[in-house]
């Protein structure tokens, strides 16, 4: 019995959730701010296209069709959301049509829930009639496009390419030879706490540069294994994406100078490995084709040899060089970025909702507004914490009083840039615009960090506050 109990009132609570939700649905098309976004949205979503013309190419297509597409309709429904989440509680306070639900048997909890879930399902709406839109007119856009680069299209962009990289190198063993090697040649020094801890940090840098360096006529090997994936997968072409630096950049490279470099796919004294000559450019990404050379225990052999006569390669460890191979289809994978933007307007919505709990509509919006832009400043944030000031750019040296605001202020950038950071790590539009998989598990990481993790602050004290609110009070202020 105490089961059916339970059970019946989860449904009560869920019914009185969905009633509020149809409620807020409908209370939203009222709003002159929803008619504007969706005139907005369309503009964004057909007009932009339209007016912006690519260069012919693959990644011109991509980048008007899809990158500045879809970054709009991702801003433009973040702005909507706030303002709506705002509205829609803050406005029903002050309209005193809140009073009039909250007098009947239902919880204030559920009123906020039932609004949150309103507005979320009114952004999968318009999110989903958007992104169908856009995927449309990709489809649509590139068949306009000369053979070749309709090819590089569908090898490169219309795909969901996984990164397998080669797992992490133990540094300590290098480290500590490089020590014992100082130690020999400076038998009688006795560094303090703080030498030392300067001798630990430039031994590992010493080690990353041992390792990622390749002289000239030298071969760099990397040995990845993709027994793991799918035999389907494996038979499949790959991509290599590599990426290098050199010591000392010619003044040239910024005019296209290029360095060489010979690339050898398949196991090592394998007549049927691959060669393959390139001259490739420094400091960016570059992708390569890879023939699935795999040996019989799934490995992956890869070396490159620097033909270049003077110039060291610095391949980096963390993003030098990875394989790229196809995971699923750019349909799927397409779903699934829509679904993290989804992620970032529920967010929206609960800090939206949770400003309104306990302000006014104009102060919620402006607060709600101000914590999208601070989301959206990230690089100003990363700067200040770089620099340790808020005073960038001024070449002046710092004050008394610089010193005591700096002391004050950047602590709150770095917590800030973290908490951003937690939201941020997930960017669909880059991801789509490359070819990269947005995976299943980087999905359900979004969620739980956007959705559950942040969201879900934002949820508790809206509820918290809205509980505690005297709404009487609100309709005297009113």
């Amino acid at each position: 019995m105490a089961g059916g109990d339970a059970v019946e009132r989860s449904l009560i609570d869920m019914h009185r959730i969905l009633t509020i939700a149809r409620l807020t649905w409908k209370s939203a098309f009222r709003y002159r701010i929803f008619w504007v976004m969706a005139v907005t949205l369309v503009a964004a979503v057909v007009g932009l296209p339209l007016v912006l013309k690519d260069d012919g190419t693959a990644k011109g297509l991509t980048q008007i069709v899809l990158t500045y597409t879809l970054s709009s309709v991702s801003v433009l429904l973040g702005f909507a959301t706030l303002w709506l989440s705002c509205g829609t509680l803050a406005r029903d306070v002050e309209d005193c049509q809140i009073q009039m639900v909250a007098s009947k048997p239902i919880a204030r909890w559920q009123i906020w829930l039932g609004k949150w879930l309103g507005i979320l399902a009114l952004n999968a709406m318009l999110l989903a009639l958007s992104g169908s839109a856009i995927y449309l007119l990709l489809q649509w856009r590139s068949h306009r496009l000369p053979a070749d680069q309709q090819k590089v299209l569908q090898d490169e962009i219309f795909v969901a390419r996984a990164a397998a990289r080669e797992r992490p190198p133990d540094l300590s063993k290098e480290i500590e030879n490089l020590a014992a090697q100082w130690a020999k040649k400076n038998p009688r020094a006795k560094p303090t706490a703080e030498e030392i801890a300067i001798l630990k940090t430039l031994f590992a840098n010493q080690a990353r540069t041992n390792l990622e360096a390749v002289d000239p006529g030298y071969y760099k090997l990397w040995v990845i294994n993709l027994s793991s994936l799918p035999a389907r997968v494996r038979a499949q072409p790959m991509q290599m994406r590599v990426k290098f630096t050199v010591s000392d950049p010619d003044p040239a490279a910024a005019n296209g100078r290029t360095y060489g470099m010979i690339w050898r796919v398949g196991p090592t004294n394998s007549q049927q490995a691959q060669y393959l000559e390139e001259y490739l450019p420094p400091s960016s990404f570059q992708e390569l084709p890879l023939p699935p050379l795999l040996d019989s225990s799934g490995d992956l052999y890869v070396a490159c040899q620097n033909i270049d006569p003077t110039e060291q390669l610095f391949f980096p460890i963390e993003d030098g060089f990875e394989v790229l191979y196809r995971e699923s289809t750019f349909a799927v994978n397409f779903a699934r970025g829509m679904a993290v933007i989804l992620s970032w307007l529920a967010l929206l919505s609960a800090i939206g909702l949770a400003s309104a709990s306990f302000l006014s509509f104009p102060v919620a919006a402006f607060c709600s507004l101000a914590v999208l832009i601070v989301g959206l400043s990230t690089g100003t944030l990363s700067e200040v914490q770089q620099e340790k000031s808020i005073f960038l750019g001024t070449g002046e040296k710092p004050t008394i009083v610089k010193k005591i605001i700096d002391a004050l202020t950047v602590p709150l950038f770095d917590a800030a840039l973290k908490v951003v950071n937690l939201v941020e790590a997930f960017s669909p539009v880059e991801s789509l615009s490359t070819g990269q998989s947005i995976t299943w598990g980087q999905l359900g990481l979004a969620v739980g960090q956007i959705v559950v993790l942040m969201g879900g602050f934002f949820t508790l004290a809206g509820i918290l506050l809205f509980h505690r609110r005297e709404l009487a009070a609100a309709q005297i202020n009113s």
